[in-house]
């Protein structure tokens, strides 16, 4: 495929923090996903929640599921725009690498329990285990991927962390967050995919759960757009079926919307290079009237789903299996295993160490430390 004049072109890139030869079969952008499939962070991503955990059901979406819906989205919507798609790719299967146990509960609590040490975010954390926790190379710690790919995982950055990461690294990942420019269309990309991705699978796990009801969503002006044109080519579809071919079509909708809108910005700002991106305003979009209908279903989502009392039960007992764990591992270091103990950060060391977990690991470490059982 031939990329536009203004995506990331591999030959490019800005580098690695460690040099390393070229590999000759693969693309600097494709070295990286294939890294980043292959790290211990991704694999536990299959027994990381979104909003159910992993003993309520099968079905339900995890962080793995939910990173390669992002990818197949990103990558649908780079190819209509002419961006890279092995770099989408690789953004938004790393995107969560640093993501909790116990969906962004576990966030909360780590960031409530490091509030004194820098505080805890997720974006961050997943820039620290592909700079850092991921130990597989001899020459250097973390998976040493390409600038283009860090830029995109790091999502968000809080002002103070941004500063930290500018002192540490001068231009490097952080620094649009102090200048004021912006990410990759890539990694703008991935942000909005993951933002429809959500929304999407949100409703499905929502329905299937038992929390939503069909026709609840019909409330949302975008769900019920879409569940009522179902029906109208099929009068007798019902169930599953229904809510399937109500989301493809919302999917399908939103992924339009998102390549016209972006084409027509990109037409405008007229920009024809991947730095001439980094000095333009946010590029990827969706149209206002679809940002509208996106943020009205968030918030339906908000209100009906996340804070539905049956996940919020769930949620308070994840908390307190997180904040006995922090409690254990800084008041008696030794439970940690002798990579974390020794760190000369320990509460920093105990934050990578439980943010590394599973769901399930989380659990039964903590009904070993404290003979609980909370689920």
């Amino acid at each position: 495929m031939v990329l536009a004049l203004y995506a990331s072109h591999p030959s490019q890139s800005l580098g690695r923090r460690y040099p390393e030869i070229p590999a000759p079969t693969r693309s600097e952008f494709q070295r990286d996903r294939d890294r980043i499939i292959h790290s211990t962070a991704f694999r536990r991503l299959v027994y990381k929640t979104q909003v159910f955990l992993n003993h309520e059901g099968d079905l339900f979406r995890t962080r793995l599921t939910h990173s390669l819906e992002v990818a197949q989205l990103g990558r649908s919507v780079g190819r209509s725009l002419g961006l890279d798609e092995d770099l989408i790719e690789a953004i938004a299967l790393a995107h969560d690498l640093g993501h909790t146990p116990f969906g962004h509960a576990g966030q909360d609590v780590l960031d409530e329990c490091m509030k004194a040490h820098g505080g805890f975010e997720h974006n961050l954390q997943s820039l620290r285990v592909v700079d850092k926790l991921e130990q597989r190379y001899p020459a250097f710690d973390g998976l040493n991927l390409c600038f283009e790919t860090r830029e995109g995982i790091l999502k968000h950055c809080a002002k103070r962390n941004a500063q930290f990461l500018e002192a540490a690294e001068p231009g490097g990942v952080a620094a649009r967050f102090l200048n004021g420019g912006q990410a990759s269309l890539e990694a703008q990309l991935c942000n909005l995919a993951d933002e429809v991705a959500y929304n999407a699978h949100d409703i499905d796990d929502g329905v299937r759960s038992g929390l939503l009801e069909l026709e609840q969503l019909e409330e949302v002006p975008l769900v019920q757009r879409f569940l009522r044109q179902a029906l109208a080519e099929y009068p007798a579809l019902q169930g599953k079926r229904l809510l399937f071919e109500t989301i493809r079509r919302m999917l399908s909708a939103q992924v339009y919307d998102l390549i016209a809108s972006t084409d027509a910005a990109l037409k405008t700002a007229q920009v024809e290079s991947a730095d001439a991106v980094r000095k333009a305003g946010p590029l990827v979009c969706f149209s206002a009237e679809m940002r509208a209908a996106s943020a009205e279903l968030k918030r339906f989502l908000f209100a009906k789903l996340y804070r539905h009392p049956q996940v919020q039960d769930t949620r308070i007992r994840a908390e307190k299996v997180l904040r006995d764990l922090f409690a254990i591992y800084t008041a008696e270091p030794q439970q940690l295993p002798s990579d974390f103990a020794g760190a000369p950060d320990a509460p920093r060391a105990c934050a990578d160490y439980i943010a590394g977990m599973t769901d399930r690991f989380a659990l039964r470490e903590h009904h070993r430390l404290t003979g609980q059982t909370l689920f």
